[in-house]
C-alpha cells in the first residue's frame, strides 16, 4: 500500500525525545540505466533496470527478518518500486526524499561537467545551477529526520536516493553536509542510523 504524506517543514529536536535504541534503516534504490552509465540522476523519473529489480527482491530475506514500525520512500519510482520489490509493507511517500535537483547537470555525467567546468566537484561547489545547493539539500534531510523523530517509532526505514541519503546521514550524526563525499552508498545498499549512549551514530554503513 502507498500512501501520501506532506513532510516537515521544521526541524526542532529540542522538542523531541527519542530513545537510545531507536533506529533509522536507510536503503538506496536499485540500479537504473542512467546511474549506471554515471549520468546525474535527480528529479527524472528513471525507471529500475532488470538488475536493478533483481537487486531490489535480493533484499526480501534481510528486511523481511526486521519489523519496521514506519516505511518512507521517496515518491520517485526507482525508490519506491526498489520497497515494493524487496517486500518491505506499509509504504508511505515522502515528499521531501527525492534526490538532489541537479538542475542543469541534471543527465549529465561527472565528464560532460568537466568539459564545461574544469576540476567541478558537486561536494566543492556545494551548488547546482539552476538546482539546489548542499545546504537546501541538507536542510531536507533534517526535516525529514525531523518527522521521523516525530512519529517516536522504535526502528522506521526510509529507502531514497544516493546523494540524499549520503547527505541525511551526516545531519543524523549532526556534522557538516560535505561529509557525505566520504560515505559511499551503492545501488541497493543499507546503512543503519542509531545512538551510542544517546549520541547519535552510524551503526552500519553500504551494507
Amino acid at each position: 500500500m502507498v500512501e501520501g504524506h506532506q513532510g516537515a517543514a521544521s526541524c526542532d529536536y529540542g522538542n523531541v525525545t527519542q530513545a537510545e535504541d531507536f533506529q533509522l534503516w536507510v536503503l538506496r534504490h536499485g540500479q537504473t540505466a542512467w546511474a549506471a552509465s554515471g549520468r546525474h540522476t535527480g528529479r527524472t523519473d528513471v525507471p529500475l533496470t532488470s538488475e536493478g529489480e533483481d537487486e531490489a527482491r535480493a533484499l526480501t530475506g534481510r528486511l523481511g527478518a526486521v519489523r519496521f514500525d514506519l516505511v518512507l520512500s521517496s515518491p520517485l519510482e526507482r525508490a519506491f518500486r526498489t520497497a515494493e520489490l524487496a517486500g518491505v509493507r506499509g509504504i508511505q511517500l515522502e515528499p521531501q526524499a527525492v534526490e538532489w535537483d541537479y538542475g542543469r547537470w541534471e543527465g549529465l555525467t561527472r565528464a560532460q561537467i568537466l568539459q564545461q567546468v574544469p576540476g567541478w566537484s558537486a561536494w566543492d561547489d556545494g551548488a547546482m545551477p539552476g538546482g539546489e545547493t548542499l545546504e537546501e539539500l541538507a536542510a531536507r534531510c533534517r526535516a525529514v529526520i525531523d518527522r521521523i523523530r516525530r512519529e517516536s517509532v522504535v526502528r522506521a526505514l526510509l529507502v531514497a536516493h544516493g546523494h540524499f541519503l549520503r547527505v541525511l546521514a551526516t545531519q543524523w550524526i549532526q556534522q557538516p553536509a560535505i561529509l557525505a563525499e566520504h560515505l559511499l552508498l551503492g545501488p541497493a545498499r543499507i546503512g543503519v542510523l542509531g545512538h551510542d549512549r544517546n549520541s547519535p551514530a552510524i551503526e552500519r554503513w553500504n551494507a
